[in-house]
């Protein structure tokens, strides 16, 4: 099965390029791989709303973000930090003290959260102890959570009309790059997909073919990527982190550790059909030791999802990780990735604040002692996806773009992936961690059609 305008599984080709002329796949029969509509049909990525916590147990509220510069408290990120790279965090000061205010180890913590009922969440009085779980047990494949993206279905929406449009502005000499723009700016991905088919019904051509002949660089990789289905651009991406010399490990990890279980699952079957490969064995032969093990865990999208915080469990499991680090010579790997990898979300987050009262220090400080390299990387994702996940995409996209030179593709790949989820607090965590807005530094930091077609995705 392939999709439109993609390539078969037997010949990959090489970024952002597609097949050439006549090795262009079909449609697929209907129904032989779905892909759910969007806006309605991915549940929103944010790992679920999180529960209140009990009476005392002191989560740090939204305010007091920290001052241009990123999450760490004092200390901050290392100068000259590559730009594109999720940098290495800081184990300084503020990290080694339990959190009192702003977030833990100074990550920012996302504004309060409303439930699925309508109104925030009340924990039950008459627990011994205050070991309250949560009342609302809300369901793994909603993952209700307050975001939003900044892309919507168009209204009164006709994809012949459309088609149209984008015919006229490819037709003759020259291209009319704004008109463009205007359509796949402001149509959702299950919009596009329905205007692609539009444009081969009414033309008999391709319009993935016809896009690449009129445009180059880094606007052919962004229109490109807005015209892949969702799931197949995360596949597309894995792909190509993996194929050829050398592997884009950060790729793996922003996507692997981020993504719903129903977004991996589709992600892996994806892969296979669309490319003729396991992802599991790719990921073997391109990573090693501890960082693949983390990887393979991650494939399974088994994470539990449900909503419900065990804080008794979260107590028992912020021993069990400081036991296995911190508090022994040496690290038992395999607990740390046991935990991370298999608990839900807002448990983690439950976990994140025993471990700072247990150790006296901040468990992302102590996975940053204990581990090194890929796996450090992987491990902190997850907490901070778990801690506040627009504020880890803030952070990549700040990094894309900071220092000379930008790093294109991740800012693509996250202003795609990212527009129809949670881009509006995405935005809203850029400004309050680097004071100012990511609009501005999109503004900066690119030029011509490129910079037109990204802020008119992000909205300013």
């Amino acid at each position: 099965m392939s999709y439109p305008g993609y390539p078969p599984s037997g010949g990959y080709p090489a970024f952002p390029g597609y097949p050439p002329t006549g090795q262009e796949s079909v449609y697929p029969p209907a129904g032989q791989y779905s892909y759910p509509a969007v806006p309605e049909g991915y549940p929103p990525a944010g790992g679920g709303a999180y529960p209140a916590a009990p009476p005392g147990a002191g989560y740090p509220g939204a305010a007091g973000y920290p001052a241009p510069g990123g999450y760490p408290a004092p200390g901050g990120y290392p100068a000259g930090a590559p730009a594109g790279g999720m940098p290495p965090y800081p184990g300084g000061p503020g990290f080694g003290v339990p959190p009192t205010g702003p977030g833990f180890g100074g990550y920012p913590q996302p504004p309060a959260q409303n439930y699925a009922g309508g109104g925030p969440a009340q924990i039950p009085v008459g627990y011994p102890g205050g070991q309250a779980p949560s009342p609302i047990p809300g369901p793994p494949a909603a993952m209700v959570q307050c975001t939003q993206g900044t892309i919507t279905a168009a209204p009164n929406f006709d994809a012949g009309r459309d088609a149209e449009i984008l015919r006229k502005a490819m037709k003759g000499f020259g291209t009319d790059e704004q008109a463009i723009i205007n359509v796949v700016a402001n149509r959702s991905n299950d919009q596009r997909q329905k205007i692609k088919a539009a444009f081969k019904t009414m033309y008999g051509k391709d319009l993935i073919k016809d896009l690449k002949s009129e445009l180059s660089g880094n606007i052919e990789e962004l229109i490109l990527a807005l015209f892949m289905p969702t799931t197949y651009y995360d596949a597309w991406s894995l792909r190509h982190a993996m194929k050829g010399a050398g592997t884009q490990e950060r790729v793996l990890i922003e996507i692997l550790c981020t993504r719903t279980n129903q977004e991996i699952r589709e992600i892996v079957s994806c892969y296979k059909s669309e490319f003729g490969r396991d992802i599991e064995q790719d990921i073997r032969a391109d990573t090693s030791g501890h960082f693949e093990r983390l990887l393979i865990s991650m494939c399974q999208g088994n994470r539990d999802e449900n909503q419900t915080v065990d804080y008794q469990k979260a107590q028992e499991d912020a021993q069990r990780l400081y036991q296995a680090g911190e508090g022994k010579l040496g690290t038992d790997e395999s607990c740390f990735n046991m935990v991370l990898a298999s608990r839900s979300f807002p448990q983690l987050k439950a976990t994140v604040e025993a471990y700072s009262r247990i150790a006296n220090r901040d468990l992302l400080s102590s996975i940053d002692r204990e581990f090194s390299g890929n796996v450090e990387r992987g491990l902190k994702t997850i907490l901070q996806c778990a801690l506040n996940r627009p504020a880890f995409f803030a952070e990549r996209l700040y990094y894309s773009m900071k220092g000379a030179g930008t790093d294109d593709s991740t800012l693509i790949r996250i202003i795609v992936t990212r527009s129809e989820i949670d881009l509006v607090q995405i935005k809203q965590m850029f400004t309050q961690m680097y004071q100012k807005t990511l609009a501005t530094m999109i503004a900066s930091d690119t030029s011509g059609d490129y910079r037109r077609l990204l802020l008119a995705i992000v909205g300013q």
